[in-house]
């Protein structure tokens, strides 16, 4: 075992596809975004990704693997002091090995496991079958605020142990290297007449869902018809080709019935950003923190949001407030051109505290390894 002052960190990914993408889920980001983060720490000597399914490690994988150094679980089982377990579980068999070595285990909760739960039970959504393995031996819990208000007495419970929000981590690395190839980096430009809206939504269950987005721009569109062009939703070709209660419910709205709606597949944020867009809007309901808003910030686009978290961000609107909303939309509109540049000064200036080497996210870590290291192993 290794002395505090040069632990060797492993953090697990779960890849089904060697040459598998960035931008499906935040997963993969995440791990990459926590390795970065944990460099800074004065006690890390070294951190390692750790693939726990079988898909091999080839140079196919979207990142750098000299900066980013990936493996299996055979190659970094006798190499690590603490296996951060995020987005790949490993066994029993496995955890027992660590164990024995002395090495710590941390499970690193950034998703809203509560909500994907419920949902299997309710709505007959297979999660786990007879297959569940909750692991009861780590020894910590570490999970991004976000998600801390809703899961985080589910993840104690089950868990056996005391979860601590740590800080979210985030950097634009993987962005800039998607845009780098696209008109003006990608970034926000002015434009001249009737704004296009966009609403991103994963819809893929409640958390993050188009339906108020929707109402927003139906709100500002009945303000201000003139200065509308189009409100695009992505992730709803499904729906609004499929869903009788979806298609009847938008054939109520304005935006439908005068033809400036259109209800798009999936697209990957950076492009549909720099292609198609001078709005976002979004609504999250329990998730008020995520990749997207600080995507959207980071490149000057105007975000019209609802997360309390990063309110300083964007344009932001409390709860449900669709009218709220719609006022934000409209004052994007009339004003963001004027000043899109110093926006996206103040936007990249606020984002710094989610940055990897932040002095203030890096002691917090530093911190809980120390912390880590000095209690017993469970």
């Amino acid at each position: 075992m290794n002395s505090n002052s040069s632990l060797r960190i492993g953090i697990t990914i779960g890849l089904h596809h060697e040459a598998e993408t960035l931008w499906n889920n935040g997963i993969k980001q995440n791990a990459v975004f926590l390795a970065e983060a944990l460099k800074h720490c004065p006690g890390v000597a070294s951190v390692v990704l750790v693939n726990t399914t079988a898909t091999p490690i080839t140079p196919a994988l979207p990142w750098d693997q000299a900066r980013w150094p990936t493996t299996n679980f055979e190659g970094a089982k006798d190499e690590v002091d603490v296996l951060i377990e995020l987005g790949g579980q490993i066994d029993a068999l496995q955890t027992d090995y660590l164990k024995q070595r002395g090495a710590r285990l941390v499970s690193y909760c950034c998703g809203f496991e509560y909500v994907h739960a419920m949902e299997s039970m309710l709505f007959d959504k297979p999660l786990w079958g007879r297959n569940l393995f909750v692991n009861q031996r780590y020894d910590d819990i570490w999970m991004v605020p976000q998600v801390a208000r809703i899961s985080q007495p589910y993840f104690e419970v089950l868990r056996r142990i005391e979860a601590r929000a740590v800080p979210f981590v985030w950097s634009p690395v993987f962005l800039e290297e998607r845009t780098r190839g696209l008109p003006e980096d990608g970034l926000y430009q002015p434009r001249v007449g009737p704004r296009r809206l966009s609403v991103m939504e994963p819809n893929i269950n409640v958390v993050k869902f188009c339906l108020y987005p929707i109402l927003v721009a139906e709100l500002a569109h009945r303000a201000r018809p003139e200065a509308i062009a189009l409100l695009q939703v992505a992730n709803a070709e499904k729906m609004a080709r499929e869903n009788m209660e979806f298609i009847t419910l938008m054939n109520q709205l304005d935006l439908v019935r005068e033809h400036k709606a259109v209800f798009l597949g999936r697209h990957d944020t950076p492009t549909f950003l720099a292609q198609n867009t001078d709005i976002v809007i979004s609504h999250q309901w329990e998730n008020p923190l995520n990749y997207f808003y600080l995507e959207t910030c980071w490149q000057g686009y105007p975000l019209v949001h609802n997360a309390h978290l990063c309110a300083d961000l964007g344009y932001y609107y409390p709860d449900n407030d669709v009218a709220a909303g719609s006022a934000r939309v409209l004052e994007a509109i009339d004003a963001h051109d004027a000043q899109s540049l110093a926006y996206r000064e103040r936007q990249r200036g606020l984002i710094a505290r989610y940055l990897p080497g932040s002095a203030a996210a890096t002691e917090v870590y530093n911190t809980l390894l120390l912390g880590l290291m000095q209690r017993p192993a469970r």
